[in-house]
C-alpha cells in the first residue's frame, strides 16, 4: 500500500539518484593509503547528507585510521531507539582493464531489471547506506520527525579490517545503547522477494611467505638443483584440500554444527535455483564438499579459499629466475562456534609440518571474526519483515550469509543487542568485483523499506531505557 512518504520518495529518487552517484565519484578506498584525501572527502560526504536528513550532533570523529561519522535523533520520547550501522570505504577496483567504464565514473546501464548503476561501491555499502539517510530524510519532509530515535554510526575502515572500530563501542557504550541496530550491507532473495539475514560466516585472513634461497637465483645454473619456493609452496597450498573438498588443516571441523532438520526443510523449500547461481558467476559445474549442497556450502559451512599469490618475476617478457620466496593470501569462512584463533593456529601447525628443506615461513594476519547467528524470535525481526512485506507484496525470506560483516558480532557483545540485516542486494551485483553494480529498482525499494521499518518500530514499545545521551569521544 502506497504511503505519502512512498510517494515522496518516488517525486524525489533521481535527486537521490544524482546525490548518490556524487558520493560514488568519491574514489573512498580504504586500504590504499594514498586514497586518504579521498576517505576525508567521503566521509564529509554522509556527514552532510545526515545533517540534510534532520539529524542532530552529527560528527567526524577522528581515530587512529579513518574518521567515524556519528550522528543521532532523539525527538521520539518513549519510542524505540535504532542504531543504523554502514560504511562509506570501498574495495579497491582492480582489475580497471575489466570495467566497462570507469570504476568511480558511476554509469547507468540497462538490465534484465530495468537500469542500474554500476560504480565501485554501489551495492556495497554506498547505495545501501543511503537508502536509510534518504528513508530519514522522506520521514522529516513529509511528517516534520522522524517515528524512532535514531543513531547512526558509519565507518570508514569496513574493507580494512575495521581496526577502530571496536575501540570506539567500547569507550562509547552510553552513547550507543539501542534497543536494536539496523544494516543494509547484504542482499534480497531475488529482485522481487525481499530477505532478512540472519547467519553470517566469520572470517580468518592470513598472508603466507615461504622463503628460500637467500637472493633470487638464475633458474640455468640452479634450476633442478636448489629448492624453488614457488613449486613448494603452490605444491602445498594444495595439499589444503582433500579429493572431497576437506580442508585439511588439524582440528578445522570440530566444532562445525549440522543444520536444524527444520532449517533444512527450510532452506530445501526456498527455491534455490544452483543452475542459476552458478551462471551469474559464468560457471556451470558446483564444487566444494562433497554431499553438501551449493547453499549449505554458502551459508553453513566453512571454507578455505586462495585470495592471490604471487612469485619472481611477473612483468612482460621473460626473465628466468628461481625466486627467493613466494607469498599467497589465504581466507576462511567460518560457521558459528568456529574459533578464528583456533582456526590461525591449525594453519600455522599445518604448514609448519610442511616446511620444505632450507626454508621458513613468514606469517602476516589480516584479521578475524566470528560467524554470527541472529535470534529470530526478536520483536524487531518480525517488525522489520511486517515493514518490507507492506512494501514488497509479499513475505520476505529468512537467509543465511556467506560473507563477513565483523560489526554484527562486534554490537552483539560489546554492546548487548542484536543487529537486522536487511539488505537490498542482488547475488549478481558482482561484489568487490569489476563491474559492481545496484539495481534502481533495488534502490528505490531500500528506501521505501527503510522507512516501512521505522514506521513499524514506532508502533513497539522501547525494550530498553535509554540513558541521557553523551557526547561521543
Amino acid at each position: 500500500m502506497s504511503t505519502p512518504i512512498d510517494a515522496y520518495i518516488e517525486k524525489n529518487q533521481g535527486r537521490f539518484l544524482e546525490e548518490l552517484k556524487d558520493f560514488l565519484s568519491i574514489p573512498s578506498i580504504s586500504t590504499l593509503p594514498e586514497h586518504r584525501p579521498d576517505i576525508e572527502r567521503a566521509s564529509e560526504f554522509v556527514a552532510e547528507k545526515l545533517r540534510g536528513a534532520g539529524l542532530e550532533k552529527v560528527e567526524r570523529i577522528p581515530t587512529e585510521g579513518h574518521p567515524l561519522v556519528y550522528g543521532e535523533w532523539m525527538g521520539a520520547p518513549g519510542k524505540p531507539t535504532v542504531l543504523c550501522y554502514g560504511h562509506y570505504d570501498v574495495q579497491p577496483p582492480d582489475p580497471i582493464d575489466m570495467w566497462d567504464s570507469g570504476p568511480f565514473e558511476p554509469t547507468i546501464a540497462d538490465g534484465p531489471h530495468g537500469r542500474r548503476l554500476i560504480a565501485r561501491g554501489a551495492v556495497d555499502d554506498k547505495g545501501q547506506l543511503m537508502t536509510f539517510i534518504e528513508a530519514f530524510r522522506a520521514w522529516q519532509a513529509v511528517h516534520g520527525a522522524l517515528p524512532v530515535k535514531v543513531t547512526v554510526l558509519l565507518e570508514g575502515e569496513e574493507e580494512s579490517g575495521s581496526p577502530s572500530l571496536e575501540p570506539f563501542l567500547e569507550a562509547n557504550k552510553e552513547a550507543l545503547a539501542a534497543d536494536v541496530c539496523m544494516i543494509s550491507d547484504t542482499g534480497m532473495w531475488d529482485i522481487d522477494t525481499p530477505a532478512i539475514t540472519y547467519m553470517l560466516r566469520g572470517l580468518v585472513y592470513v598472508e603466507v611467505a615461504l622463503h628460500g634461497p637467500s637472493h633470487d637465483l638464475h633458474s640455468g645454473m640452479y634450476g633442478g638443483a636448489v629448492i624453488n619456493p614457488a613449486n613448494e609452496l603452490t605444491r602445498i597450498l594444495g595439499e589444503l584440500k582433500d579429493e572431497r573438498g576437506l580442508v585439511q588443516i588439524p582440528n578445522f571441523y570440530d566444532d562445525v554444527l549440522e543444520l536444524s532438520d527444520a532449517e533444512a526443510d527450510q532452506w530445501a523449500n526456498l527455491g534455490f535455483d544452483e543452475a542459476a547461481f552458478l551462471a551469474s558467476a559464468g560457471l556451470r559445474t558446483p564444487v566444494g564438499e562433497a554431499g553438501r549442497s551449493s547453499i549449505e556450502r554458502i551459508w553453513s559451512r566453512p571454507a578455505c579459499d586462495i585470495n592471490g599469490i604471487w612469485s619472481g618475476y611477473t612483468g612482460q617478457g621473460a626473465k628466468t629466475i628461481i625466486p627467493a620466496r613466494a607469498s599467497a593470501k589465504l581466507s576462511f569462512r567460518l560457521v558459528p562456534q568456529q574459533d578464528p584463533h583456533k582456526i590461525y593456529d591449525g594453519l600455522v601447525t599445518f604448514l609448519n609440518r610442511r616446511t620444505p628443506p632450507d626454508c621458513r615461513w613468514e606469517f602476516k594476519s589480516h584479521g578475524g571474526s566470528r560467524a554470527v547467528r541472529v535470534g529470530t524470535e526478536s520483536p524487531y525481526l518480525e517488525a522489520a519483515m511486517r515493514g518490507l512485506e507492506s512494501t514488497f507484496g509479499r513475505k520476505p525470506v529468512l537467509m543465511g550469509c556467506g560473507g563477513s560483516i565483523p560489526v554484527v558480532g562486534s554490537i552483539q557483545r560489546i554492546l548487548g543487542f542484536d543487529s537486522l540485516l536487511v539488505g537490498f542486494g542482488l547475488e549478481d551485483d558482482r561484489v568487490h568485483s569489476p563491474n559492481e553494480k545496484f539495481e534502481l529498482r533495488c534502490f528505490e525499494m531500500g528506501m521505501k523499506s527503510q522507512a516501512a521499518i521505522l514506521s513499524e518500530f514506532a508502533a513497539m514499545p522501547a525494550r530498553r531505557v535509554t540513558p541521557p545521551r553523551s557526547t561521543v569521544a
